[in-house]
């Protein structure tokens, strides 16, 4: 039997316990439990462009949410996959919390930041005709969507209402739009 299964037979075991009653069960599962809830919280902040100390939070909230609905966990079911779902729940409350927005002091990039001043104007227009002899190997649906939000800079409701399309919809064809322009820019500079 695998690790993870014999580990979630203790696991559960020990919250049927602590259920009933077992104080000390309860509390050696909690400290069992943080090794296990840190390494799904760094995973999930670090894909969500957070700090460290984002993912420790995340751990302690996830914790005190164990704590106040232990009651909701059905015994005869897994435990892994319920604590499993506390933490990224939480972990992803953390990334609305800041935006999802990773946070870095800009003097870190000094030394690589280009001086401000003024592009030579031939070499600006070359990369627009670039930029949009790119843009026009989207489809119209997704050219649309990158125009209307990351050209004019329209809100996701106004070029949504414009596009006659779902807010919904729209983040999908400029995600998509933005990940198949990546695409074709790297395969240009290949």
């Amino acid at each position: 039997m695998p690790d993870f299964l014999a580990r979630d037979r203790e696991w559960s075991a020990a919250m049927r316990a602590a259920l009933a009653g077992d104080g000390a069960a309860y509390r050696r599962l909690l400290a069992e439990l943080v090794p296990f809830l840190r390494r799904i919280c760094l995973n999930s902040c670090g894909r969500a462009g957070l700090a460290a100390s984002d993912a420790e939070d995340a751990v302690q909230e996830t914790l005190l949410a164990v704590h106040l609905k232990r009651h909701t966990w059905v015994p005869d079911q897994p435990l892994t996959p319920w604590l499993a779902a506390i933490a990224r729940n939480k972990t992803i409350d953390a990334a609305r919390r800041r935006g999802r927005r990773a946070e870095t002091d800009i003097a870190d990039f000094e030394d690589v930041l280009a001086a401000p001043g003024e592009a030579d104007s031939f070499e600006r227009e070359l990369d627009r005709q670039g930029a949009l002899r790119l843009l026009d190997q989207l489809s119209a649906k997704q050219r649309e969507a990158i125009e209307a939000v990351s050209i004019r800079g329209e809100s996701l409701r106004d070029a949504a209402n414009h596009l006659g399309v779902s807010e919904g919809a729209l983040r999908v064809s400029v995600h998509r739009g933005l990940k198949a322009l990546a695409e074709l820019y790297r395969k240009l500079n290949a």
